[in-house]
């Protein structure tokens, strides 16, 4: 057993128990799969980092689901950034770090924290009416081809028509398998659509989104750094958002008000990079003694 610093992080949002919560576990990196999968059931929370030295960046960062390691989420990207800062282990305005889906660069603006996901790949479509039975929807409600849209970690882009769509979707897992094979996965894997409308929670956001989660994570995500890169994607690939940065928001409805202003790089028909940003706010910290593997 060994004791590890933690901070518990709420990101996107500037306050206590606003945006979504991530533990970042400094220096646990090396830890097994099982014990960092064991900690973020623990924690109740959707996912939580462990971070350690890492040879081709500033810090080496690994993601976990509660049910398995992915590649790159971005709440726990603002999150680990935040607690870095908090304890001052960052030199100047910016730094990179290694994750599975490549080397995230980071820059800090005062208390914005904004992150360079990768370039978008863009992944087969997904019938809508499979993507409305997955969502609990008539398939009227959506008003844009779903798409699987990655910029570090893959969902299935689904625009709706209004916000009383977006609030009556229900998730049904067994549809949601049928989604997820339609869009190449298998297993655990998961194509979780993310649902937006083109129209903010108030009036200083741009889009209001929800992302339904399947078991053992908890039931909705209150805001998600990687999809929020993945939607603007397609918002500009498909001509739907006009302004080359907006303000995209989610949780509001859960009492979890997140906040992340998007910016793309480079035109629209060949992005090179989405620029998400947003504030951490240090909840609490402490200490967590940790097995060297558990089953």
């Amino acid at each position: 057993m060994s004791w590890f610093e933690f901070d518990w992080v709420d990101a996107f949002s500037d306050r206590a128990f606003g945006g979504n919560g991530c533990a970042v576990v400094h220096g646990g990196a090396h830890l097994s799969e099982h014990v960092c999968m064991a900690y973020v059931r623990e924690t109740s929370l959707v996912e939580c980092t462990f971070t350690g030295p890492s040879d081709v960046a500033d810090i080496r960062v690994r993601y976990f689901l509660a049910s398995r390691e992915i590649p790159f989420a971005g709440h726990p990207t603002i999150a680990t950034v935040a607690a870095m800062r908090s304890h001052g282990m960052i030199e100047g305005d910016s730094l990179t770090l290694e994750t599975g889906a490549g080397i995230v660069s980071i820059r800090l603006q005062g208390a914005q924290i904004e992150m360079t996901q990768v370039a978008p790949q863009f992944g087969p479509h997904v019938p809508a009416d499979l993507v409305a039975s997955a969502v609990n929807l008539p398939a009227d409600a959506i008003i844009s081809p779903p798409q699987l849209v990655s910029t570090g970690l893959p969902f299935c882009i689904t625009v709706l028509r209004d916000h009383k769509a977006l609030r009556a979707a229900q998730l049904v897992e067994g549809p949601l398998r049928k989604v997820a094979e339609a869009a190449g996965f298998s297993g655990s894997d998961m194509a979780e659509p993310f649902l937006v409308t083109l129209d903010g929670a108030t009036d200083a956001g741009d889009t209001f989104s929800r992302l339904l989660l399947a078991p053992p994570s908890p039931p909705e995500d209150p805001f998600t750094g990687s999809a929020t890169g993945a939607m603007a994607a397609y918002l500009w690939k498909y001509g739907l958002m006009a302004k080359d940065s907006f303000v995209a928001e989610q949780g509001h409805d859960m009492g979890r008000p997140g906040q992340a202003r998007v910016t793309r790089v480079g035109p629209a028909d060949a992005m090179t990079g989405i620029r998400v940003a947003g504030q951490g706010h240090i909840l609490m910290r402490g200490q967590v003694d940790l097995p060297a593997d558990a089953q």
